[in-house]
């Protein structure tokens, strides 16, 4: 009786960490079909023929990343600057221009990246149009709140972003009837080079078939360090 009491508790936490494994590789699995789906959506989105700029929100839901065009005036004075780095990991800003359309409503523009030292519009004076403009590029809904815990805080006084906020952005900029949407501008060539456009990142990272496996691996595992454990110790033996 006393041996069979004894093997009670490691049985039970041996049975209890397998099946928490067991289920966190499922999870993954779970993952894995998510975002499977999600970059098949994408994909689709992207390569979707074009589709005209969407008036309200709700009509923007279910064409995030489908191309679309609009035409209006770049409003310079009002430029926002989301914090990023280029593909080499040099720091520097993507430009968020409002674009002022012909039905007074406005549209934010990411027109792409510049570098540190190219913030300023009269750095890069080419690339500012004046006038009636057209644009090209990905329609992007904006979260609804930070995306992540870790993110720090916008900072709409020095006019530092590091996510997109519609009506902070607004609101810092001074501007009214700002559509609840936005739109990333396409890899179109600006004059001067800057800034530079097609910066949506498309490749999601996918490394949940490879988690998986390491819990079900683990899971195993533990039932095989389990199993012998519990042998040694029903014969007497020290583990």
């Amino acid at each position: 009786m006393l041996r069979r009491k004894s093997l009670l508790w490691p049985s039970v936490f041996a049975l209890g960490g397998v099946l928490v494994l067991l289920g966190l590789g499922s999870w993954q699995v779970e993952r894995l079909f998510w975002k499977q789906a999600l970059i098949a959506a994408r994909r689709a989105a992207v390569t979707a023929p074009p589709v005209a700029l969407p008036a309200a929100l709700e009509a923007a839901r279910g064409l995030e990343y489908r191309r679309v065009s609009a035409a209006g005036t770049f409003l310079p004075d009002r430029e926002l600057f989301l914090g990023a780095t280029d593909a080499d990991g040099h720091l520097g800003y993507h430009v968020i221009e409002p674009l002022r359309l012909a039905s007074g409503a406005v549209l934010l523009v990411d027109r792409g990246f510049v570098p540190e030292d190219r913030k300023l519009p009269a750095s890069r004076a080419a690339g500012e149009p004046r006038g009636e403009v057209a644009v090209t590029g990905l329609l992007r809904l904006a979260p609804l709140a930070k995306p992540h815990w870790f993110l720090p805080a916008n900072n709409p006084e020095r006019n530092y972003w590091f996510w997109v906020d519609i009506p902070a952005m607004a609101a810092a900029a001074g501007l009214e009837r700002v559509l609840p949407f936005y739109i990333d501008a396409d890899k179109t060539p600006n004059p001067g080079g800057l800034p530079m456009g097609g910066q949506t990142p498309l490749d999601l990272p996918n490394n949940h078939l490879q988690y998986a496996i390491t819990w079900y691996a683990l899971a195993v595992a533990l039932a095989v360090i389990a199993v012998i454990f519990l042998r040694r110790r029903a014969r007497g033996e020290e583990s």
